[in-house]
């Protein structure tokens, strides 16, 4: 559809994303990976966690690196 789209999973999924990508063709499609678990992290340590994802979002939806 030409809109851009970036991929977010944590650690544990990383092998099956990069299977499913390689699956439908789009071997080194770029995601960001967030630490597992989620569950039992603390607030604080998600808040973090989600402030690197956005950064990393950044750069794969504009296409650079920041």
């Amino acid at each position: 559809m030409g809109l851009p789209a970036a991929g977010i999973m944590t650690s544990n999924f990383v092998s099956a994303a990069e299977l499913m990508a390689r699956t439908l063709g789009a071997e080194g499609y770029r995601f960001v990976v967030v630490e597992h678990p989620i569950s039992s992290a603390s607030p604080e340590d998600l808040t973090e966690r989600a402030r690197r994802a956005v950064d990393e979002c950044v750069e794969i939806l504009c296409g650079r690196r920041l």
